[in-house]
């Protein structure tokens, strides 16, 4: 038995593997420097292995390679599958393609009139006081104009001429455009014209048909057209993945994350759902590993090498329908996380007169210059010259033959010659260690103003929540981010390095459906909301599969509320008593924006059924105190580490040999195989019989 998840990120890959087979784990043992091994009850193991994401030289699939390695197979050998019970993975193929625009060729079919109208947008002004309005390039390359017409009762004003839009069709197929988004007027209430167009592309070859009513069947035209154009344009980049991915394992269960949290099966994955693929598996793993450590207010702070991804929990997912990600606009259910571009790779600039921290980043080729590829500075490399990260402490993955450390000297010699260009252009002189502790404090700040936005800026009082840190970067600023924040615990699971892959474990299997209403909310309304949720049930059940789940299953019913003539909704549970509703909604209303409007009549917008199949996952072992209480873990050395303007003597002590009930007073360095956290001052360490280390400002 062997369970594989993974998550393909920026610039690592992480992949958490669950077996019972003793082979697999006497093999790995012998290579205890690249495989952390964890023992579980009943005899079975948890592998957790870390590698980059592009090697050209080694692979051509970070995840297939990972999957061999633990296998113990060489790159030509297949993969055995009957061996591999199932494989969960989160991906960022479809976010990249979308970044750097290298998606499908797509036409757009659209009614008559409206050409220009996914252009146009909602002419709203992201920076009010820029002069030139950049807008974002578009997802199409050529639009069709279908003259058709339905009005908003239903009525066929005008219908479609079959032989001119096959005709239109065809050219555009000719020119090789492959994938075609078809979005009507009034299409999610009366589909017939969208269904007739369909089937036309279909009988010209067309191999990707993404049809607004089945995408994202919601009122406004440009919200569901663009849902349908970004569907239109990921997809096919999306299947040629996975079908890749499924090559190398044929007859191996394989299983995708979706943006709003919920697994589903391979084959029916879709560009729509998977913008936030890993770092969903992420907010699942925190959630999850937080509330089995007993905390129920959460904010998760997942850095990565290329981003940094913060979300609020309070009792429960937080989702958003509308949303806009690099330039796109969705309207899919998707977990509310904010991402900033700052990351263990995030470039450092001196720009003449300021300090300046990414967007931009080193990626996983060339790296951070630590990294031996020739890599800029980056965020990774100022914690190498404070002394927060030791190369003998970090993967040996680096250099022609990926077995070399981390490249300490060229970045006091890049740190050096920086402090002296600042000196030449500012006559500010500081030490190459104050010039990486103020970048470091640049980084911190822009992380702490993203958590700022998902909480503070919505009526959320931080200090009574925990940050769950993880990420390969994130143990290494927790202290500091938490001190910007004024929050005095930090949780970290004995897994935060690889927590996203650990999430796709944690993870149930969720299938979501939602209808548009737009009627007021009154009694009267209440059968006809019972009536269009059996339905959306109904839908949502046929992309579920029974393998590998439990028999629990959950179902979740929730309105989309707004006010009479405004255009911002919130989420509420649905209840068969409008008062109920009504009070609820207020609540939120008044915690988000301050204020209620009692006089104005309350909109139902859409609703939506999610139908959530509980999956089996893994345990957790409890471990035991051996040592005396009074007697204190061993460091295994001392170096020096600068912080709060000054160095001090720092010990370093191995997570392993940390037994509950431990607590270790900062300055201090705590190293793990897949990551290093660093005890600032004035904070204190412990570990719980969980293997949990919570981290408490003294």
């Amino acid at each position: 038995m062997l369970k594989v998840f993974a998550d393909r990120g920026g610039t690592f890959t992480d992949i958490v593997a669950v077996t019972n087979n003793q082979t697999i784990i006497d093999r790995l043992s012998e290579h205890s420097e690249r495989f952390l091994i964890v023992p579980l009850p009943e005899k079975q193991w948890i592998i957790v292995y870390k590698l980059l994401s592009e090697n050209p030289e080694q692979y051509q699939d970070a995840v297939i390679q990972g999957i061999r390695d633990i296998m113990g197979l060489s790159s030509n050998e297949p993969i055995s599958t009957d061996a591999i019970e199932v494989v969960k993975m989160g991906t960022t193929v479809a976010t990249n393609a979308l970044l750097e625009r290298k998606g499908s060729r797509v036409v757009l079919l659209i009614t008559k009139g409206f050409k220009d109208a996914l252009r146009i947008g909602y002419q709203n002004r992201p920076n009010i006081f820029a002069r030139q309005i950049i807008l974002p390039t578009m997802l199409y390359e050529r639009v069709i104009e279908v003259d058709e017409r339905y009005d908003a009762n239903g009525q066929e004003l005008t219908s479609i001429n079959i032989e001119k839009v096959k005709t239109d069709l065809q050219a555009a197929y000719n020119i090789g455009i492959r994938s075609c988004a078809i979005v009507f007027m009034h299409s999610y209430r009366y589909p017939y014209h969208e269904q007739q167009v369909a089937q036309l592309a279909q009988e010209i070859g067309f191999t990707q048909i993404s049809v607004s009513h089945q995408v994202s069947p919601l009122m406004k035209l440009v919200s569901r057209g663009d849902t349908t154009a970004v569907d239109a344009y990921l997809t096919p980049i999306l299947r040629h993945y996975v079908n890749q991915v499924a090559s190398h394992l044929p007859g191996v269960r394989l299983m995708f994350m979706k943006s709003d949290g919920g697994l589903i099966a391979a084959e029916q994955f879709q560009g729509k759902d998977s913008i936030l693929s890993g770092p969903a598996g992420g907010i699942v793993g925190a959630v999850q590993t937080s509330k089995r450590a007993d905390f129920e207010l959460v904010i998760t702070f997942d850095m990565g090498g290329t981003s940094t991804d913060v979300a609020h929990f309070k009792g429960e997912y937080e989702r958003q329908l509308d949303s806009e990600i690099a330039g796109a606009r969705m309207q899919v259910p998707v977990l509310a996380i904010n991402t900033i571009a700052a990351g263990g790779g995030s470039i450092l600039f001196f720009d003449g007169s300021r300090y300046r921290v990414g967007p931009e980043s080193a990626g996983s080729n060339p790296g951070p210059a630590c990294y031996r590829r020739g890599g800029p500075l980056a965020v990774t490399d100022a914690n190498v010259m404070l002394g927060k990260i030791h190369p003998q402490y970090f993967p040996h993955v680096f250099g022609r033959d990926g077995n070399l450390p981390l490249d300490q000297d060229i970045v006091k010699e890049r740190f050096t010659q920086l402090a002296q260009d600042i000196e030449t252009a500012t006559g500010n002189i500081r030490t190459p260690e104050q010039v990486a502790a103020g970048f470091i404090a640049i980084a911190v700040d822009n992380m702490a103003n993203a958590i700022k936005k998902i909480s503070l800026q919505r009526g959320y009082d931080v200090t009574q929540y925990v940050l769950c840190c993880f990420g390969g970067a994130g143990g290494q600023v927790a202290c500091l981010i938490a001190d910007t924040l004024g929050m005095k615990k930090i949780f970290l699971h004995p897994y935060a390095g690889v927590l996203s892959a650990y999430g796709m474990g944690l993870a149930d299997v969720r299938a979501t459906r939602v209808g548009a209403v737009e009627l007021p909310l009154t009694q009267a309304l209440i059968p006809q909301l019972v009536r269009l949720m059996k339905s959306l049930e109904t839908q949502a059940r046929s992309e579920l599969t029974s393998e590998g789940a439990s028999s629990e299953e959950e179902i979740v019913r929730k309105v989309n509320l707004k006010y009479e003539g405004t255009n911002s909704t919130l989420t509420i549970d649905f209840n068969s008593d409008v008062a109920v509703m009504r009070q609820e909604f207020e609540a939120e209303h008044k915690s988000r924006y301050g204020f209620i409007q009692l006089e104005k009549t309350l909109i139902v917008e859409s609703a939506s059924v999610e139908v959530i199949q509980i999956m089996d996952t893994p345990e957790e072992p409890l471990i035991n105190r051996t040592r005396p209480i009074n007697e204190a873990p061993a460091s295994v050395e001392t170096v020096r580490m600068f912080t709060t303007e000054k160095w001090h003597d720092t010990p370093i002590y191995r997570r392993e040999d940390l037994q509950p009930e431990d607590s270790i007073i900062g300055p201090a360095i705590i190293v793990e195989k897949i990551s290093t956290i660093v005890v600032e001052p004035d904070w204190e360490a412990r570990l719980t019989e969980r293997n949990h280390l919570i981290l408490q400002r003294l």
